[in-house]
């Protein structure tokens, strides 16, 4: 062993891996299946080496460009994509796709409960409004999710009726609740277009690109988006977002992005155009080890006493756990292992600040090679009750068990968690 792991942790970690072996298995065909659907993309779409030279000025002509959106839309079962480096995280995806679509007067109604902290200033439902969606005349509305979790499809029915925009959130946010898997999605969809045939279902996909073989433009989104720094980046594309969907609201998007009568048509790519190809051919490897080290952390911090979100037998639809630290110090302790475990800046410590767009102070694990690269393994969560921390990425599941491991011995360290005499042994 390179690392100073104690013992007995390292024989839980074995036990763990082994208690995997099922989910490792589902993972490993799942992601075989995408890479074969995006070398397919890639040869049907004619991605030649012309493609991954970026251009500059109005970027007129782009064929990278241009080819790049082809392949997007292919593997996720689109008409058209809007794939641009200038999107600056997922957030900024999100929201140029709401005002894109919305006009004064529209409701959008969120599927899915309270949206992610950060949309909610966009939205306005939180901070003082300097051009939100509630600042322009959109009115929003919710349906709370069943006690489950799980969302509520009776309620979804009736609240759709009128409604212009129906938006669902497929991973869990800071939350608890399960991420919705495409089967949820796909009843969500059914019920909101019992009572509103024409509505448009917007889907954050964030987090959750290539982890089931179906993406939800498959089972009737009309917009998905999501960002290049989680799933479909592959670690590569150093920036960047997707919209990809119907091909007349994915141009209403990229007018909202660029300027009305310029559309998709301009913006160059400087030198992004190799990355985010790359990035994406070995985006589903990626993804599958972001994965295998998610399961590998629920295994192992459930044999010592914790509770995650998911269990780690059950199958995922996207990268996140949650792990229920209960108290700030194995919160802290936790994260602070995960960055001395990180390839990039592993001797720092994380502390949690006001992070912009967040209503309670976060902590934050991230020793990446692209600042805030959620595909890489990181950790994040906000101070505040169930203590949980939201964990994220790996870009290689040896380097992701690694640092799990080095935030159990982190807690082990600081005296904040025992191996009593049952775990000790288990391998």
């Amino acid at each position: 062993m390179f690392f100073d792991i104690d013992k007995d942790l390292a024989e839980i970690a074995e036990a763990a891996q082994k208690k995997a072996a099922e989910s490792f298995e589902r993972i490993e065909k799942t992601a075989e299946f995408n890479g074969m659907k995006v070398l397919k993309a890639f040869i049907d779409n004619k991605v030649s080496e012309s493609c991954l030279k970026g251009t500059n000025g109005y970027g007129y002509g782009d064929i990278g460009r241009e080819t790049l959106d082809k392949v997007y839309a292919q593997a996720f079962g689109a008409e058209d994509a809007l794939v641009r480096h200038n999107f600056i995280n997922g957030t900024h995806t999100l929201s140029t796709a709401l005002f894109g679509v919305l006009r004064p007067g529209d409701r959008m109604l969120s599927l899915t409960g309270k949206p992610y902290d950060t949309l909610e200033e966009v939205i306005g439902i939180r901070g003082e409004g300097h051009g939100s969606l509630k600042d322009f005349g959109v009115i929003y509305d919710e349906c709370p999710l069943l006690e489950s979790g799980m969302p509520d499809l009776e309620e979804i029915s009736k609240r759709a009726a009128g409604a212009k925009v129906g938006y669902i959130q497929r991973s869990r946010g800071y939350s608890l609740r399960p991420s919705f898997n495409i089967e949820t999605i796909e009843k969500m969809i059914n019920a909101a277009r019992k009572s509103s045939p024409d509505i448009i279902i917007m889907v954050d996909n964030c987090y959750g690109e290539f982890c089931e073989e179906r993406e939800p433009t498959q089972v009737g989104a009309d917009l998905i988006m999501g960002s290049l720094i989680k799933n479909p980046g592959g670690g590569i594309a150093s920036t960047g977002g997707y919209i990809c969907g119907k091909k007349e609201l994915v141009e209403l998007c990229a007018d909202r992005l660029t300027c009305i009568g310029m559309g998709k048509e301009a913006g160059c790519t400087l030198s992004q155009s190799r990355e985010m190809f790359l990035g994406f051919f070995l985006a589903p490897q990626a993804v599958e080890a972001a994965l295998k080290t998610s399961v590998f952390a629920c295994a192992l911090f459930e044999l010592l006493g914790f509770k995650t979100f998911p269990k780690s037998d059950e199958p995922r639809t996207d990268i996140i756990a949650s792990i229920c630290l209960e108290n700030e110090e194995r919160l802290t302790a936790f994260c602070e292992g995960i960055q001395s475990g990180s390839p990039v800046d592993s001797f720092c410590l994380p502390e949690a600040w006001d992070m912009p767009g967040y209503e309670s102070k976060v902590i934050m694990a991230a020793g990446a090679f692209t600042m805030g690269a959620s595909i890489e393994l990181s950790a994040d969560a906000p101070i505040r009750e169930p203590y949980a921390v939201w964990l994220q990425g790996g870009l290689t599941y040896p380097a992701g068990k690694a640092g799990v491991l080095f935030a159990a011995q982190r807690l082990l360290n600081k005296k904040l968690i025992e191996l009593d005499e049952k775990m000790k042994g288990m391998n």
